[in-house]
Order: C-alpha cells, then structure tokens, then sequence
C-alpha cells in the first residue's frame, strides 16, 4: 500500500443540502434536492442545471410529479435542451420521463440498467430492488463522448461498479466532476451484486484518482472539496473493510450475518441489508480472485471459508 493512502481516510461531511429550492452553487451549476430523504439518500436527490437559457438538467429523480413541476417553475423562461442520467436507480432516472414528456428534451448519458453478471442457480432476479429497467435514453453516451451547450461542456466518464452503466459528467468550464452515486461527500456507495461489482467499483475510484477536477457535485449530499484525496480516502476504506472481512472468515464466520454482525456493530438497522450486499460483493470479488472460497458460485446466503494464508496475506 502507499504511504499516501496509508495515511489517507475519506473524510465524511454530514453537512447535507436542503430539499425543495434552486440554488446556484457555482456560476454554471444550480441544483435542487428532491425530497425523498431516508437512509439511502441523504436529504434527497440533488438535481442538477448546468447552463442558463438553454440548460441540461441531470437526474430530474424519482418517479414523481411535483419536484418536477417545481423544477420547471424555477427554470421558467428557459429551455431544457438536455436531460443527463448518470445510472439506473429508482431515485435518479424515472423523472426524466417525466421531465421529458412535459419539455420533449432528449434524454442522454447511461445506457439501459444491466447487471455484472448472471444470475446463479436460485438467485434471487433481483437482489438491489431500485434498478429501473424502463430507462431507455435518446443517446446513450459512451466514455469520452460529449454533450454541450452555450457555455458548458459535459463529457462522460465511465464509472462502473455501484451500477455497472454508472456514468459521470465532467464539466470543464469549472473543473468539475458530477459524480453521480459512485463518489459522496457524505457516505460510502453501495455496490449490490448481482447489478454491482466490487472489482468494478474499485477499478473506477482508481479512474477517478487520475483526474484533475477540483470538485465534485454528487446524487446526494454536498460536494466533494478534495476529490483526490477524498478518492484516495475511500479506496483505502474500501480496502481496510475487505481485510475485516478476510478476518472474520479466518475467525471462523461463515455467514454474511454474522460477518455484518461483527463489523458493523451499531449499525442502524434499516442499514443492515445494505451493509450485507456490501460485504456480499466484497466476498465476490475475493472468490473470483481466490482469496476466499465457498462451494459453487458466491451467493448472499453461502458460507465462506479462506482459501489459506494470512486474513492480511
């Protein structure tokens, strides 16, 4: 490990946007927060206007008409000329229908909802319940493709793993990054197989460490200030929980119950299924690397043992 992320932790900002205004927090960008605040989505959805006139709008939110009809007021006597989707959960995507039925903007950025893989013999269809398989965008956008107006420039930047046609925006007028659910100031991402891959989310956060942008405007809660740093914060955490959880299969827990039980202690309990799809694609990733093994292929409900060596080896 480097000594730079040896001594690197991701330092969270509880400090959390209002819901329901428009507020401009950059000359460029405004942003509304949606108000379907919980456990998962901090003080809601942050819907984001790039431009002025002619604007993009990115993750109009959840299926539901009246942050809708309150984005519109506020943008009265513009023109949604785009409407940008970074990934395909319940909380980001379905209003962009909406949004697009009543201004008939396209509606660009990631591709349809698919997951990592396949499904194993018995596995449940769906294990992360907020994927919105009805997404079908005008344009998906590949890595690197751009979409601009007057003033503004979004290019995307593919960053898989919390879902895996998870994309980013950059805006460079302002050097910033919309980091969508993949990057938080706030919290860790959840990463839920079998529509998420660890190894994948991993892969991105070391993309974004080689990025220049200064600031980063992500799906929920307040902007990330330091995002190398930050990036470099939450990939050692992502790294430290993966040995705790090697140690509790070499202290001898099997289950994804007990490991949660052991390394999330006080733990809110409406959190607990998160953190055991957590740990879940964690376990997944160290079976396919060999790292720990299980009979048949990693399940939510199979039992782990290490395949040798030192938790830490």
């Amino acid at each position: 490990m480097a000594q730079e992320d040896a001594e690197t932790a991701p330092d969270f900002d509880p400090m959390m946007p209002a819901p329901d205004r428009m507020e401009a927090v950059s000359p460029l960008i405004r942003r509304r927060v949606v108000d379907n605040g919980g456990p998962f989505t901090a003080s809601g959805t942050c819907t984001y206007v790039v431009g002025h006139g002619r604007v993009a709008v990115i993750d109009p939110g959840p299926e539901d008409a009246a942050p809708i009809d309150r984005l519109l007021a506020d943008l009265a006597g513009e023109t949604v000329a785009a409407i940008v989707v970074t990934h395909t959960h319940r909380d980001h995507s379905p209003g962009a229908r909406l949004l697009q039925a009543r201004t008939g903007a396209p509606i660009v950025g990631c591709g349809p909802h698919r997951s990592a893989r396949e499904l194993a013999a018995g596995e449940l269809p769906m294990l992360d319940a907020s994927a919105d398989r009805e997404h079908r965008p005008d344009r998906p956008m590949g890595d690197g493709e751009v979409l601009s107006g007057e003033g503004w420039t979004l290019r995307a930047v593919e960053t898989p793993g919390h879902t895996m046609n998870h994309l980013a925006f950059s805006l460079p007028e302002e050097a910033a990054l919309f980091s969508g659910d993949h990057v938080m100031a706030w919290s860790t991402s959840i990463v839920a197989p079998p529509d998420g891959s660890m190894r994948a989310y991993m892969a991105s956060l070391d993309r974004l460490r080689e990025r220049a942008e200064t600031v980063y405007w992500p799906g929920h809660g307040g902007p990330v200030r330091d995002p190398r740093r930050f990036v470099r914060g939450l990939a050692n955490h992502r790294r430290q929980r993966e040995g705790a959880i090697r140690a509790r299969v070499a202290a001898g827990d099997a289950g994804i119950r007990a490991i949660v039980g052991a390394i999330y202690q006080g733990l809110n309990p409406k959190l607990v299924g998160a953190a055991a799809l957590s740990v879940f694609a964690h376990l997944e990733d160290l079976v396919e690397r060999g790292l720990v093994v299980t009979d048949g292929p990693a399940r939510l409900d199979g039992s782990y043992r290490p395949a040798g060596g030192s938790p830490g080896g």
